[in-house]
């Protein structure tokens, strides 16, 4: 069962071939065998998802039976907890279930528990002081990334065919990358938000998930697209035909190897794109190399860090309230507290006219894919990080321990310092999150040593089809080199 994926094993329930029941039992047995060295799920649900296993009708479901686990930020279910990787929440249970995790039990899927991720999911690795960090199965001296690692580590380990995964500047992307995965990032405005949260980081956050097949990607996405006319970002659904339609022939294909903010991007980064361009241009594609895409990307990245800032100290103010006191310095993450103090002195003005920069980034990539129908780029700059491997210097972290002590551009530039590092290995994601365009990373690359690496696909706003078109060329063409544990 471990190397089917959620498509196949919810055939064999509508078979009879096995029992919902059974299904939820192999994965709470893999779970119990794999965390201990992976750190993936951070809290279990086993008993209540037995008895919903044996008791729900899952006639007609797209996902009959099929396990799966929740990313632990936002993805909030009602009475479970939901930590967001940070002590502040370590005895909070959610109080109602978010419109995309009714969407994903309507489908049929039984909840088994919640993964790892980052405090408030801040990086792009996992490795929050409270739940520890998340190991890559194939090599555990090696994060799994953020801040989506624990669904990656899930599904890359055979725990579940598949796990909610975010998406706010990378988060399913990057994990996808590191371990041999199907990373979708969503078009703003496809997957049902609310009723917590509608715009989460002024709608660069989207809910989806991480996956090891394609029509598990296209039928999950089928089955969760919405046009939601209570949110912020309305969009008209992809038709059935679109969602299976065949790759088109004679696109025009922008290739980006050039980090946007001017980073090391590594060989095998390279190649891996390389090999994806080599291909479609042998279908007849025209393949073009551009140095830059219309955006500036110091700028873009700029913007987004003051964007992050903001929205956390709003964050803040509604833990406050939860919490009936204010928060102090001690009960966060170093790097929490720094973005929340950055955040309370961005003046509106400003953040205003930030919006309507990202609206101008928007436009300008609209008006690109007039000409080019994708972007090919690396989904990271280069494999998993070694543990430790992004750490802070002492002097930096010196300096975000008295960042109330800096005016307000000595605190933004403090923050991008802070992030340069994780920066340099994920460059290339923020920008559709921005924009809200859909992209893709897929397992297209193994390095020497067998270390996945992902090559990331973007398209127009709304134009999902046509990602999940090349991924199903791709995966017929048995270009897609999925994690070990996976057929």
């Amino acid at each position: 069962m471990e190397k089917m994926d959620a498509t196949g094993l919810a055939e064999k329930v509508r078979l009879k071939e096995i029992s919902p029941r059974e299904l939820v039992e192999y994965s709470i047995d893999k779970i119990e065998k794999l965390n201990p060295s992976l750190n993936a799920v951070t809290s279990k649900r086993y008993e209540k998802a037995l008895f919903e296993a044996e008791t729900r009708d899952f006639t007609n479901k797209a996902f009959a039976g099929v396990p799966i686990l929740l990313k632990d930020l936002g993805q909030e279910q009602a009475d479970e907890p939901s930590s967001s990787g940070s002590k502040l929440f370590v005895n909070y249970r959610a109080k109602l279930s978010d419109n995309y995790v009714k969407g994903l039990e309507n489908l049929g899927f039984v909840i088994l528990g919640r993964t790892n991720t980052p405090e408030f999911g801040f990086k792009n690795i996992s490795d929050s002081q409270f739940n520890g960090r998340v190991n890559l199965p194939m090599d555990l001296s090696r994060n799994a990334g953020g801040s989506s690692g624990g669904a990656g580590a899930a599904v890359a380990s055979g725990m579940v065919p598949l796990a909610g995964a975010s998406d706010g500047g990378g988060s399913i992307r990057i994990p996808a990358s590191f371990n041999g995965l199907i990373g979708l990032k969503t078009s703003r405005g496809r997957i049902p938000v609310g009723p917590s949260s509608f715009r989460g980081w002024q709608g660069l956050s989207v809910n989806f998930a991480l996956t090891k097949s394609v029509r598990d990607t296209k039928r999950l996405l089928a089955g969760l697209q919405v046009c939601q006319l209570d949110s912020p970002f309305p969009l008209p659904l992809l038709s059935q035909d679109s969602l299976n339609s065949s790759f088109p022939k004679g696109l025009k294909i922008a290739v980006q190897k050039n980090s946007p903010v001017h980073s090391s991007v590594s060989d095998s980064a390279k190649k891996a794109v390389d090999k994806l361009a080599h291909f479609l241009a042998t279908q007849g594609h025209e393949v073009v190399e551009l140095d830059n895409l219309p955006v500036d990307g110091l700028e873009a990245i700029s913007s987004y860090y003051v964007m992050n800032s903001v929205e956390t100290a709003a964050m803040f103010d509604d833990i406050e309230m939860l919490l009936g006191r204010s928060v102090t310095k001690s009960d966060m993450e170093l790097m929490t507290w720094a973005i929340y103090q950055t955040g309370k002195g961005v003046k509106a003005k400003d953040y205003s006219k930030l919006i309507q920069l990202w609206d101008r980034y928007t436009y300008l990539m609209e008006e690109f894919h007039q000409e080019y129908d994708l972007i090919i780029s690396p989904a990271t700059a280069d494999v998993a990080p070694k543990h430790n491997q992004l750490d802070l210097s002492e002097s930096l972290i010196e300096s975000l321990n008295h960042i109330t002590d800096y005016n307000q551009k000595q605190q933004e530039e403090l923050i991008v310092e802070m992030f340069a590092p994780s920066l340099a290995l994920t460059p290339f994601n923020q920008l559709s999150n921005i924009t809200g365009q859909p992209s893709i990373s897929l397992p297209v690359y193994r390095t020497a040593s067998g270390l996945p690496l992902g090559v990331q696909v973007t398209a127009a706003k709304g134009r999902e089809d046509l990602l999940l078109a090349l991924a199903q060329l791709l995966e017929d063409r048995e270009l897609l080199c999925y994690s070990n544990e996976i057929k």
